[in-house]
């Protein structure tokens, strides 16, 4: 399936910095322009706009460089929705970093992992973060610099005051599109998670499919908003950087999403375009009639992606909301390949919609060859691909079995129809989809081992109505520990204060033995068939 087209070329400069193209174009031209509409927990709405942007970012790039930070560094940046996570990405993009998003829901050992995994040199974050840094400070020797949204603390400086003391203007480094610029750690099934590390050229890449999923070219007016984290390559890369891009401002909303507060923010702000994970739309599936009992005239697309939308909830948002979703699909190493077209009438209720311009998109048999239609295999992505990764950071043999000859295979099982729709079958690897999160089990059953009742431990997904998946537990306890309700708790507040909320267990089931191969590997399979 090559969506190229005869009529479709990529424009990708030889000379591209995605923090100058994000911040700079707008707020050198209309600096006034809103960029960031900020919503505090009380309501009130701060506006950040295109020009402070730029300013504030060309501020912190000088300010890293004066405290050591150098082209090629790690710069975590470990915040909520804000205007301070659009400053900190273009401020590492402007200096030659890398901007390394990390979520908030992550506990110690996630981000202990992955800062130390990164050798990240500085991280950018609040009161919060800095409490989850504190106890494991001692783990991370290259991490020099922390600095605080919230104020100087510790050995922490305040954003703040390093902003205050630098000056307003800096000569962004001269980068090619396949500079390292982003690096987003996705989970695998096999060891710990991979950092994806991309190039600058990875918001051009981007743009075609975002383009398709939110009806855009953008409008006189239009607001956009998601409540994923900008920290996953769903809310960066499907809504901040291209609205931005685009001139179009951005709702940040750091709260948790409730379904009656989600439709009475579009209401009050009257946002235009929303990208809703499908976990989110079920969620709103639980207000009845919506459109009367909220004014949700200014909505205009609903889009969609991270896991299966699933034919009744597509429905549902056709029915209750006037709209068709712009579904979309995507691996953190490749995203947004497919995707459906409101404005174009491209869509099917039960599919992840079909390849954009610009990405040859394939399903493929276990010999390589393309499967027919209706033939479950594969999708496959061929390179080069402007939205596709370097590769993985420090593990090469890791991205050599990520491809095939010129495919990058995705591990997802897919039918393509013949009307060139592709369709989920299943997964062909032990990832875990819960609420738009791809979640890794290696990770989940290391954290599960270190509990001192805990000798062994399995994690896989449960089918759930609600979250595509939940996260299961099956573990075998250590001689002396028997079976209760009351341990199952306490294991799963032990693995959600050390790992994430979305990571952690909501069920466990204790066994006496795991299903096993002869080469001491757990047999997942065995377990999701059990239940």
């Amino acid at each position: 399936m090559d969506a190229s087209g005869p009529g479709f070329r990529w424009d990708i400069p030889a000379r591209y910095n995605v923090g100058v193209d994000v911040c700079d174009r707008w707020g050198a031209a209309e600096p006034e322009r809103p960029a960031i509409l900020e919503v505090a927990a009380d309501g009130a709405v701060a506006t950040t706009t295109f020009g402070r942007l730029r300013t504030d970012s060309n501020r912190l790039a000088g300010a890293l460089a004066a405290h050591g930070v150098a082209p090629g560094d790690r710069v975590a940046v470990l915040l909520p929705q804000s205007a301070a996570v659009m400053v900190a990405h273009a401020a590492a993009y402007k200096l030659g970093a890398v901007a390394l998003p990390l979520a908030g829901l992550f506990g110690p050992e996630a981000l202990a992992y992955r800062l130390a995994d990164s050798g990240a040199r500085a991280c950018i974050t609040d009161a919060a973060g800095l409490a989850k840094l504190d106890p494991i400070r001692g783990r991370l020797p290259d991490l020099a610099l922390l600095v605080s949204v919230d104020g100087a603390a510790g050995d922490a400086l305040s954003l703040a005051d390093l902003l205050a003391g630098a000056a307003p203007d800096f000569a962004a480094r001269d980068t090619g599109p396949d500079d390292p610029a982003l690096m987003i750690y996705t989970s695998g099934t096999t060891g710990q998670a991979k950092g994806a590390l991309h190039g600058h050229r990875v918001l051009l890449g981007h743009m075609p499919g975002f383009d398709r999923m939110h009806a855009f070219p953008p409008r006189s007016g239009d607001l956009m908003w998601t409540p994923s984290d900008w920290a996953w390559a769903g809310g960066l890369l499907n809504v901040l950087m291209p609205s931005l891009r685009h001139g179009v401002p951005v709702v940040a909303r750091a709260a948790r999403f409730e379904a009656d507060a989600a439709f009475r923010l579009i209401e009050r702000l009257r946002i235009t375009n929303a990208f809703l994970a499908p976990t989110a739309l079920r969620m709103l599936r639980t207000i009845a009639t919506p459109r009367e009992r909220y004014d949700l005239s200014s909505l205009r697309n609903v889009a969609s992606a991270g896991e299966a939308l699933g034919a009744d909830t597509y429905r549902w948002v056709k029915d209750a909301l006037g709209l068709s979703v712009g579904e979309a699909y995507g691996q953190t190493e490749c995203n947004l390949v497919l995707s459906a077209a409101p404005a174009e009438g491209v869509g099917r209720a039960g599919s992840a919609g079909v390849p954009v311009p610009g990405h040859r998109v394939a399903i493929l048999r276990p010999d390589g060859s393309e499967a027919g239609v209706d033939e479950p295999g594969e999708i496959a992505v061929a390179r080069p691909d402007p939205v596709m990764f370097l590769r993985y950071w420090n593990q090469p043999e890791a991205t050599a079995r990520k491809f095939s000859g010129d495919w990058m295979l995705t591990g997802d099982q897919a039918r393509r129809d013949a009307d060139g729709y592709v369709h989920f079958v299943g997964r062909d690897d032990d990832l875990i989809t819960s609420a738009a999160y791809r979640i890794g089990p290696a990770e989940i059953e290391d954290c599960l081992c270190t509990h001192p009742a805990v000798a062994l431990a399995a994690a896989i997904g449960k089918p759930d109505p609600l979250r595509t998946e939940i996260v299961k537990a099956f573990v075998v306890l250590r001689p002396g520990h028997a079976p209760s309700p009351e341990l199952a708790d306490a294991i799963q507040a032990f693995v959600r204060t050390r790992l994430s909320a979305h990571e952690y267990p909501r069920e466990i089931e204790f066994r006496d033995h795991l299903p096993m191969t002869t080469t001491g590997k757990i047999i997942r399979r065995a377990l999701r068939d059990a239940g």
